[in-house]
Formats: C-alpha cells, structure tokens, sequence
C-alpha cells in the first residue's frame, strides 16, 4: 500500500490535517479566536449528533466548554472530551482569548466541516441537508 507523506507526517500541525480520506481518523489542530465575555457563547459548531462517527478534542491552550449530551464542561488545556456517535453535542470557546485544540475525527466528519464554509446558503434547511449528507443530525 502507498502513502502520502502529507497523511502520516506533520512537522507543524498547526492548522492542519494529518490522516487521509482513507484513514479510520484523522486529527487537526485548531484555534478559535474567542470573542467578547460579554456576549452569548458563539458555538463553534451547532447542537449535533453523529449518527456513526465519534469524534474526540483534546484542549492545548485556552479554554472551551461542551454540551455533551446532558452534561455540560469546561475543558482547560491537558482535558479531553469525547462525544460519542448517537450523543448530541456543541461547543464553544467561553472567553476573549484564543483556545487552540485538536480535533480527532473521522475523514467524513473533516469532510463536513470543511465543505460547511463553503456553503454559500446557510439556512437552517440547507444546513440540516448538509449536516444530513454527512451521517449528522442538526438538533433543535
């Protein structure tokens, strides 16, 4: 079997990918910017269920809270959270400042974030279709 340098080696993972579409999983590194404390928490992705992929982060620097099923948490850098396919779950950096964290996933699962941005409709209906097109469920 051949591979891809870029699907096992990441000198720098920093918003990046290591794993291919045929890999069982893949995981990225990420930052989101926070914003203002002030403000409703900005969900990093909407209330959400896998419906056969589990997913898994692991927080570096900063802080990001969960909804994981009924329980929600805090994570602070060296906690990790695991949402298990079927278990609705969202998160959201609560502060001002950058939480920078990996995401472990499967490829259909990257497939899905990374094609969401490109989405140049993002009604609820589109969304749900989208979300739907990649073994996801929107939850209201």
């Amino acid at each position: 079997m051949s591979v891809r340098l870029e699907d096992v080696f990441a000198a720098r993972l920093a918003d990046g990918v290591l794993g291919g579409a045929d890999s069982d999983f893949v995981v990225a590194e990420w930052v989101d910017p926070g914003g203002p404390a002030d403000e409703p928490p900005r969900l990093i992705a909407p209330l959400h269920l896998h419906l056969e992929d589990d997913e898994a982060w692991y927080v570096l620097e900063g802080t990001l809270r969960f909804r994981v099923g009924d329980h929600e948490l805090e994570a602070h850098p060296g906690s990790a959270v695991f949402g298990p396919h079927g278990v609705p779950h969202t998160f959201w950096n609560p502060g001002p400042g950058p939480a920078r964290y990996l995401l472990v996933m499967t490829p259909r699962t990257l497939r899905l974030i990374e094609t969401l941005h490109e989405l140049p409709d993002r009604s609820p209906e589109t969304l749900q279709e989208h979300f739907r097109a990649h073994g996801c469920e929107i939850v209201d």
